[in-house]
């Protein structure tokens, strides 16, 4: 959430950079509840003024031996009309957080301007596209010839979106996760973690996903838990309510997770094959850092990324969004697209984003720069480094061969135990 601060001495600002964004979000109805919660506060603070007043005031008479009755009635009024208007401010503080989770995040000011995909700034690429001797296959076809994925046991277990990946296709899967777990914590210096697939509202809440996302999100009624739709909501919130020593920042971490998504309203687009669905895996990047660190850390985080797929030689391409395609929380994020040569398309795999204090305003997650310094807020950070649906579909696409063999890449060589994914 942004600074209350911000929204109340600058609200031309906050409505500016929302309408950048090309969002709504109720800030005048925010601005006439807090003005509402500071006037109740404000005569509740001088209510108890007058209370300890009259209080000293029956403890003097008393000590003349005058009679306090009537004083002593009036601590009680005042007592009675102090309650009245906690309870009132109490509200008031219930409606002022349901209108802040509603702001979204501001972009920051190098982001450029727009509102489609089109307005999106190719940044740099990679590699180039592959040329074939042959018409190259999408991702479905080939899976059908290797046997590697079943798409119609997969919807029969679970419904359409869910995949069953077979034999070698599983092993494929294990074999990406696995390296780029590899690759993220011995070159790149990030730590591992092993996080819960499950989520309170609370953690939720501190990432954005709620109450914004809550349709897209699997729920879990009984126990109001939901399940994860990146490992970025557990890691994000190891530090919420907590001070962090300045010496430990920037954190880095790292972490597989099964991921989980309604994709509500994404109905017909782009169904085919592994594009998109409900249960996914992915390795997910988060950092922790200082304010003014945190621009640096966003490049080095996307290099991080990139670098996966740099070493199954990729083609890709990096571009920063335009503000209408940013999403509700962070300030400036940066999409990774690799090359599908069997669907001919770009496909995103990875977006980078800054959150700066966003994130960690909603969970507290603070630093101190020294002993006895006042806490400030960390900016938080994450990657998907990478998804693997598309990371998958690019990869035996890319490596496929004129018979629907698929050459495996030989960063995976080691992993998979062969060079080679033959047909059925």
């Amino acid at each position: 959430m942004l600074d209350r601060q911000l929204l109340r001495e600058n609200p031309d600002l906050v409505r500016a950079g929302v309408a950048r964004k090309h969002m709504d979000a109720p800030i005048d109805d925010l601005l006439a509840v807090d003005s509402e919660w500071r006037k109740l506060k404000t005569e509740g603070d001088t209510l108890r003024a007058e209370l300890q007043k009259v209080s000293k005031e029956i403890g003097a008479m008393k000590a003349r031996g005058e009679d306090a009755s009537e004083v002593m009635a009036r601590t009680r009024t005042l007592g009675d009309d102090i309650r009245d208007k906690e309870e009132l401010v109490k509200g008031l503080e219930s409606k002022l957080a349901e209108f802040e989770l509603q702001i979204p995040n501001l972009a920051h000011a190098s982001v450029p301007d727009g509102k489609t995909e089109d307005d999106n700034q190719q940044v740099r690429s990679w590699g180039e596209k592959p040329k074939f001797d042959f018409d190259p296959l999408p991702h479905w076809d080939l899976a059908e010839k290797t046997g590697i994925l079943d798409f119609e046991r997969g919807a029969k277990i679970a419904g359409s979106g869910f995949i069953l990946y077979r034999g070698l296709g599983a092993r494929l899967e294990r074999s990406l996760i696995n390296f780029m777990l590899d690759t993220h914590i011995g070159r790149h210096g990030y730590t591992e973690l092993f996080v819960p697939f499950l989520a309170n509202r609370d953690t939720m809440t501190t990432t954005g996903q709620l109450p914004k996302f809550e349709d897209d999100m699997y729920r879990l009624p009984e126990d109001d838990f939901f399940l994860i739709p990146t490992a970025e909501v557990p890691i994000t919130n190891i530090f919420r309510d907590e001070i962090l020593p300045a010496e430990k920042l920037t954190a880095k971490f790292c972490a597989y997770s099964p991921c989980f998504r309604r994709e509500a309203g994404a109905a017909g687009r782009d169904t085919r094959g592994l594009l998109r669905v409900h249960q996914f895996n992915k390795v997910e990047l988060v950092k922790f850092t200082k304010p003014e660190d945190s621009y640096d850390e966003l490049e080095t985080l996307c290099t991080d990324a990139c670098a996966i797929l740099e070493a199954l030689g990729l083609h890709y391409r990096v571009s920063v969004l335009c503000t209408g395609e940013m999403s509700f929380s962070n300030a400036k994020c940066y999409d990774i697209e690799v090359w599908s040569p069997g669907v001919g398309k770009y496909l995103e795999v990875s977006s980078c984003s800054n959150f700066e204090a966003f994130q960690a305003r909603r969970g507290q997650i603070r630093f101190r720069r020294e002993q006895g310094a006042k806490p400030e807020l960390v900016h938080t950070l994450n990657a998907s480094g990478t998804a693997c649906p598309r990371l998958f579909s690019a990869v035996v696409e890319t490596y496929q061969q004129p018979d629907g063999s698929i050459a495996v890449p030989p960063a995976l060589h080691s992993y998979l135990g062969t060079d080679i994914i033959s047909i059925v």
